[in-house]
């Protein structure tokens, strides 16, 4: 596995939509275990493609339920609103309140290409929904008002 190289608002792979995955294949496979482990060395809860230079739909997440990962992940339904602060590690040291959908549903593929649907509220719908974006070339800055610099 490798730590992969997070690329910072402003690279143009980050405002591209990312094209679906056909196939499933060793290359997919390591590229979701790069991804994970460039996530949490990181300390993130969550990392699309787009955000590592692969213009592609895969999202790794993990929000301390365990690791997550979505080939081509697709909302199909949306409930509900919730306003809540959000940061990207594409953005860093900036944060801003985002209004997301309470509870989500998706659909996916997962690394052996089996379809599946999660169901999720809480921090889990809004990391899908934050994620997401990304395939669609949306960052959270684009949607958030409050923007603020926070410095550790």
């Amino acid at each position: 596995m490798a730590i992969l190289d997070i690329k910072k608002a402003g690279d143009v792979v980050l405002k591209q939509e990312a094209a679906p995955v056909e196939r499933i294949d060793k290359k997919i496979r390591t590229l979701l275990d790069d991804m994970a482990e460039t996530m949490y060395k990181a300390d993130g809860v969550g990392l699309a493609a787009p955000q590592v230079g692969e213009s592609i739909q895969v999202v790794v997440i993990d929000v301390g339920e365990g690791l997550l990962e979505l080939v081509n992940p697709e909302i199909v339904r949306m409930e509900g609103e919730e306003t809540d602060a959000e940061g990207c590690l594409s953005v860093p040291q900036i944060y801003g309140d985002v209004k997301r959908a309470a509870k989500v549903s998706v659909k996916y593929l997962n690394r052996q290409g089996k379809r599946h649907r999660i169901t999720a509220t809480g921090l889990l719908a809004r990391c899908l929904q934050h994620e997401i974006d990304h395939l669609h070339g949306r960052l959270f800055i684009d949607i958030a008002t409050n923007l603020r610099k926070v410095t550790k």
